[in-house]
């Protein structure tokens, strides 16, 4: 019996022992659970709809890109959709129906990285003859008087031979040719005085008809008229809608006056430059200097980046308007010009 009593003695401290640890077990998980385990999901919020009234809100300020407007293409209305900055109005008009998505016309012509919409030459700016200062009026000069010719009666006069007939000229040709033969020559008794100097006749010299002034002409670029796939529907010659603006009519200044030189340059160094493009960026400030200029990219030689950078160079800009100076950042306007050179 004592040994019944130690086996069931030693099985209840065991079961006591087991229940103080899972006692203890649990009360360390409630003390130390919210430290380790995640926080439980709170619910979720259903979504709300909230509606805005934008009509009222400040539209977002654009900052176009500039495309030059050609005169032929120049609208007194301005396009209700501000798709381009330019120097002048334009209407956006297509020479054929819709094949892309860009806000440009479609159109036939070459596959070239231009986006021209008109095929010309360039040609440089010229001022055209000025007018030369009129020469004052000489007075007549009177007749010299000469000595009555002294006759040989003894000896009869030549006969002049008569030349042989020659075709008769144009009527443009003989007024050229034809002059008036001078008076036959009499005998010293036949001769009439000269009048005197105040009744000799007066003579007024003819003015020389004036030389036709050669036209003056504007500079122009030259373009080739490239292959595009628009989306603009309207039917017409090939446009975009543009705003002329103080700020395009600037930058059409500043085009046409790099473009200038860079043909010049280009044309005194065409055997020493070659096919590639070249690209830049600088700055004009405030007083229409150029600053901070470098090549950004050149895939041409090295002779057509210095032209590039020449022309750009030698920029004589006016200052920026105040108009336009009051929306540009500190430093001025910055740009950026791409010179492309390529074959014919």
């Amino acid at each position: 019996m004592s040994n019944e009593k130690k086996q069931g003695r030693k099985i209840g401290f065991a079961i006591l022992i087991s229940l103080i640890l899972h006692l203890a077990v649990g009360f360390s998980l409630a003390a130390f659970g919210n430290v380790s385990s995640p926080a439980t999901p709170s619910e979720e919020a259903p979504p709300e709809l909230t509606l805005m009234d934008l009509s009222q809100a400040p539209p977002v300020e654009k900052n176009p890109q500039f495309i030059e407007t050609d005169k032929s293409k120049e609208s007194a209305e301005k396009p209700k959709d501000q798709t381009f900055e330019s120097n002048a109005n334009s209407l956006a008009a297509s020479e054929r129906a819709p094949t892309g998505d860009l806000p440009l016309p479609s159109q036939d012509g070459k596959d070239l990285p231009t986006r021209d919409l008109e095929t010309h030459d360039f040609s440089l700016q010229t001022q055209g003859s000025q007018p030369q200062p009129q020469q004052p009026e000489q007075p007549a000069s009177k007749p010299a008087e000469s000595p009555p010719p002294k006759a040989k009666p003894t000896e009869p006069p030549k006969s002049t031979p008569s030349p042989a007939p020659a075709s008769s000229p144009e009527p443009e040709q003989l007024a050229m040719l034809t002059s008036t033969p001078p008076p036959p020559i009499k005998a010293p008794d036949e001769t009439e005085p000269s009048p005197s100097p105040e009744i000799a006749p007066s003579v007024a010299p003819v003015a020389p008809r004036p030389k036709p002034e050669a036209p003056s002409s504007s500079y122009q670029s030259q373009k080739q008229q490239t292959r595009i796939a628009g989306s603009i529907s309207n039917r017409g010659p090939s446009s975009v809608n543009a705003v002329g603006t103080p700020l395009g009519r600037y930058q059409k200044l500043m085009y046409d006056s790099v473009g200038a030189r860079w043909y010049q340059h280009t044309h005194e160094r065409q055997d020493l430059i070659s096919i590639g493009t070249t690209r830049l960026s600088f700055t004009i400030d405030r007083s229409g200097k150029v600053s901070n200029l470098k090549v950004i990219e050149n895939t041409a030689n090295e002779a057509f980046a210095i032209v590039c950078l020449q022309s750009v160079q030698e920029l004589k800009l006016p200052p920026i308007p105040e108009e336009v100076a009051s929306a540009l950042p500190s430093e001025g306007l910055q740009q950026e010009l791409t010179f492309i050179l390529y074959a014919n």
